[in-house]
Order: structure tokens, then C-alpha cells, then sequence
């Protein structure tokens, strides 16, 4: 270490400062020296962006107590230690521009993270875990190498911002329209088929981003006023759960269908109906479908589960495109429950 940088640590330890920048030292190795002895209990942010750190030491979380930022931008970390899930007052990760292939589950024991930033890495998976970041507001997991994203994502139930732009998905989980606080989504430039016949029910759902998916026409028709920069012909693509797409010659829905909604009515209704939901009283297939409908008709609310009666609308002029890139005409799908549902339903009422 040069003199230089053993300075700056030392002044930092007796002076006992909470903020401590080592951005731009060319540093190969964390410097142990800042885990020597008393002082580094008292720092809150750590700054070592633009270095050549490949990995962390295993006591940071013991020697750096009270750390509530960690800023590691544009190093050539390659792995996290387990030890990371030591930093329990950890609010801020930042470790964008690295080397990861993995992302170990014991970040999911950072509770007080609030803001997690993983872009330019090479992740091909998130773990489940991420859903034990209840505190979590802001992920950001662009230009990364992920096919799909852990449906526990939807118990974050704190987080606003969700960035997945340049990945490799082709789908989104259902669940992820049940984030009650999500303000902003984007998720440009993947290979997108089709979207959450949900997403944009939630009122807190302003902004959605889903350019560049080449194979995506259709929008749901609850994000009429929230997308920003697509365009496409029209095609209707329903997920692989779907069974059935309804036609206006059918007459009443299927009786699967029927029994579903009643089951699901009772379970929401009923004080009973949470022992529906025991190891042996339903298919774990039917269950999880109890607790995450495939969707909700944009008409009237009612909870879909095997079939979907899709109204279009090709070709309209969306107000909040106008906002972003000139007006833009996109493709919508409304998803309704009944033949009278989607004989009424209007996209501009």
C-alpha cells in the first residue's frame, strides 16, 4: 500500500469519520489496513469505485459494524463472500460494472437494504432470497444475462424501481403485478413474448419501459396510460397456464373455470377457506393459482384462471408515448372473464 492511501485510512480511523472515498487508488485487494485494529467502526460509507478489487474479505461485517453504503462500482469483482450478509445495517449496495456470475443467497439477510444496484454483470440468475429484502426499494439488474427473474420478487413489497433492461427474458412473473409500491419498470431490449395480463392494474404503476422487444404485440390494456416507447403490430400471446381463449360464440365458462372463481370467492370470504390451502386438500398447481390469479378482467375485476376472452384494440395512440418520443400508436389487449364483459369494455372509458 502507498504511503499516500495508508494515510488517508489512518486520518480516517482516528478522526473517526463516517464517509471514507477510495475511489480511483488502482487498488488490486481490499486494503486490510482499514480492518486493523480500533477507528473503522465508525464509518457509514465506503466509496471504492473505478479500482481492481476481484473480491471482499470475509469480516467486513465485523470490522465495518455501522456500514449503511457500500460502493463498489466498476471493479473486477467476480464473487461475494457469504460474510456479506453480515452487514446488517447495509441500506446501499452498489455493484454495478463488476464480473459476477452468482449472486450468493445470503444477500437476502441484508433486511435494511434499500437500494441494490447489480448492472453490466453477468448474472444468469437471481436467488430467492432477494424476496427477504422487504426494506428493498431500488434494484437495478440491467445489461446482465438473466433469463428470468424469482417470482419471490413480489415480496419486496417496498420496492419502487425495477430495472432488467438487456437481459435475455421471455417472460415476467405473474406476481410481480402484486408489488403494491412499484412506481417505475423497465425492461427494454429482452426477448419478451408477452406480459402479465396484470401489469398496470396497480394504481402506483406510472412508468413502463418495453422497447426493443421485437417480439412483443399486445400490450395489456391496463397500461394504456403508462407506457413509454413501444410500438408493434398486433398479436395476441397469452402465457402457457391458459387453456382456453374464449370467443363470443361460447356461452358460459368452462366448468374448471367456474369452480376456480367460486373456490377462490370462498377463500377470500370465508373463514374456513384458508384450510383449503393445506398440504393435501388441492394440487399444489391449483393452489398457487388460488394465491396468484392469472389475471383480472379489465372490465369488472373477476379473477381468471384457466381462460382469458382478449378484446384488441390495433393500433392506438397512447398519451404518455406523446411524453417520451412523439406520439406512438401501440397495440392493446384487454383480458376479460365473460362474453358481457367483453362486449362492453372500452379502452378510453
Amino acid at each position: 500500500m502507498n504511503i499516500d492511501l495508508w494515510k488517508i485510512i489512518l486520518v480516517a480511523k482516528q478522526e473517526k469519520h463516517k464517509k471514507l472515498f477510495l475511489n480511483y487508488k488502482n487498488l488490486c485487494r481490499f486494503p486490510h489496513e482499514l480492518l486493523k485494529g480500533d477507528g473503522s467502526e465508525y464509518l457509514e460509507h465506503l466509496y471504492m469505485k473505478m479500482n481492481l478489487l476481484t473480491t471482499l474479505p470475509e469480516n467486513l461485517g465485523e470490522k465495518l459494524p455501522n456500514l449503511t453504503e457500500l460502493y463498489l462500482h466498476s471493479n473486477n469483482i467476480a464473487v461475494i463472500p457469504e460474510a456479506i450478509g453480515t452487514l446488517v445495517k447495509l441500506q446501499s449496495l452498489d455493484l454495478s460494472n463488476n464480473v459476477l456470475a452468482i449472486l450468493c443467497p445470503e444477500i437476502g439477510q441484508l433486511k435494511s437494504l434499500r437500494h441494490l444496484r447489480l448492472a453490466n454483470n453477468q448474472l444468469k440468475f437471481l436467488p430467492s432470497e432477494i424476496g427477504d429484502l422487504r426494506e428493498l426499494q431500488t434494484l437495478d439488474i440491467s445489461t446482465n444475462c438473466l433469463t428470468a427473474l424469482p417470482e419471490s420478487l413480489h415480496l419486496c413489497f417496498a420496492l419502487q424501481y425495477l430495472a432488467a433492461d438487456r437481459n435475455h427474458l421471455t417472460n415476467l412473473p405473474r406476481q410481480l403485478c402484486m408489488l403494491p409500491n412499484l412506481n417505475e419498470l423497465s425492461v427494454t431490449s429482452n426477448s419478451l413474448k408477452c406480459l402479465p395480463q396484470d401489469l398496470g392494474r396497480y394504481p402506483e404503476l406510472q412508468y413502463v419501459y418495453v422497447d426493443n422487444n421485437f417480439q412483443l404485440y399486445g400490450l395489456p390494456s391496463y397500461l394504456y396510460n403508462k407506457v413509454i416507447g413501444h410500438s408493434g403490430q398486433l398479436t395476441i400471446t397469452v402465457p402457457d397456464e391458459i387453456q382456453t381463449i374464449g370467443t363470443e360464440n361460447d356461452t358460459v365458462p368452462p366448468l374448471q373455470e367456474m369452480v376456480m372463481r367460486t373456490i377462490y370467492k370462498f377463500y377470500h370470504t370465508s373463514k374456513k377457506g384458508l384450510d383449503l390451502l393445506s398440504p393435501n386438500s388441492l394440487p399444489r398447481n391449483l393452489c398457487k393459482l388460488l394465491l396468484y390469479p392469472l389475471g383480472h378482467c379489465h372490465h369488472c375485476s373477476q379473477p381468471m384462471f384457466t381462460i382469458v376472452y382478449p378484446k384488441c384494440f390495433p393500433l392506438t395512440e397512447t398519451p404518455m408515448a406523446a411524453l417520451y418520443n412523439g406520439r406512438t400508436k401501440m397495440s392493446f389487449v384487454a383480458y376479460c372473464c365473460s362474453i358481457k364483459c367483453l362486449q362492453v369494455f372500452d379502452l378510453l372509458s
